[in-house]
């Protein structure tokens, strides 16, 4: 076995967190059970990998058998990446296509591999009709880089793909010729959208998840704290029932389920000041630049609380609602006669 080979998989190994080695190994199913139960899953993890590598060796792994544990591993973790969304379209507008994966898989290499010869290309196919497709990149004069790989995922008869990018912008190119061919697609653009969280992703594009980041909120924070403060006991448990009404018509009215986990949004600004004459230092025509960036763990969900909070007032800015309806999480706002222009809605 290949020394290069390997070292990639004693530290994907590594990274794998000890309770679930077991679990991943036996989802690769390159080790037979028998090697399987011979492992020390409680010894030190470093002697741990190497007894893999050890039975691995044994087989008779290659790359390719290092890269689909790769694959399995980021697919179970895939929240540790970066994802952005491109869509693809076709002339027509025809998307009913029929795909073929193992005519995906051909072109996909055939067009790749024209390009590039020194690449490595490894698919797996998923239950919810997802292609996971991993590239290591190399050069015309160097073997593939199997640590900063590529990843695309691919949704048959549908036309997005989730690509989360360890590559030179020059690869990129050669990576969306090589999409477009595989999918019979003409053109392929980014869109607004990244997140850490792929599903999150998935269930905003496929529009299957709740879209409302709006809430009831039928009276300002301060003056229900002001009544709660001066009432008994009996007052404040109607209170939490109110509470619990207004939570029910919330998922009813707003959407049911929870909202899509993205971790950022962000609005580049290029507007001009607006102020009196006699202030002419802001009465400047040159557009002011600048970026705001709102952030949490799950932004959505912390939107939709600023309302109940008293932090802000409702209905909220269409600007912030607009993320899921719209597909986007990063606009522009900039001049227009008579008000804002960022091909998105309106303040």
């Amino acid at each position: 076995m290949d020394e290069t080979v390997a070292e990639y998989i004693r530290r994907t190994v590594l990274r794998i967190p000890r309770s679930e080695i077991g679990k991943l190994l036996t989802t690769w199913g390159f080790l037979s059970e028998n090697q399987l139960q011979t492992i020390n899953l409680h010894q030190i993890k470093e002697n741990l990998s190497q007894e893999v590598v050890r039975l691995c060796e044994e087989n008779g792994a290659t790359i390719k058998h290092a890269a689909n544990l790769d694959i399995i591993y980021n697919y179970t973790y895939r929240d540790k990446k970066n994802w952005i969304v491109y869509k693809m379209t076709r002339e027509g507008g025809d998307e009913n296509v029929i795909f073929d994966l193992v005519d995906f898989k051909n072109k996909f290499k055939t067009s790749l591999r024209l390009l590039l010869k020194n690449v490595t290309i490894t698919f797996k196919k998923y239950e919810d009709n997802s292609v996971w497709i991993r590239v290591a990149w190399g050069t015309q004069f160097k073997k593939p880089n199997q640590y900063k790989p590529t990843y695309v995922v691919y949704h048959s008869q549908t036309s997005y793909a989730f690509i989360s990018h360890s590559i030179f912008k020059s690869c990129r190119a050669m990576l969306f010729q090589a999409l477009l061919a595989a999918t019979g697609y003409s053109e392929i653009h980014e869109m607004d959208l990244r997140s850490r969280c792929l599903d999150s992703l998935k269930d905003i594009v496929f529009k299957r998840c709740n879209q409302n980041v709006q809430t009831f909120n039928p009276r300002p924070l301060q003056e229900r704290n002001s009544t709660l403060e001066n009432a008994n006991p009996r007052i404040i448990q109607e209170d939490e029932n109110k509470k619990e009404t207004i939570r029910r018509i919330n998922e009813e009215d707003f959407g049911i389920g929870p909202l899509p986990k993205l971790q950022y949004a962000q609005y580049k600004l290029e507007t001009v000041f607006r102020s009196k004459p006699e202030l002419g230092i802001l009465n400047n025509k040159e557009p002011f630049r600048c970026l705001v960036t709102f952030s949490s763990p799950h932004l959505l969900e912390a939107l939709k609380s600023l309302a109940p909070a008293g932090l802000a007032t409702a209905p909220l800015s269409r600007l912030l609602t607009c993320i899921v309806p719209d597909a986007k999480n990063s606009f522009k706002i900039t001049e227009k006669k008579g008000g804002f222009s960022h091909g998105h809605p309106d303040q």
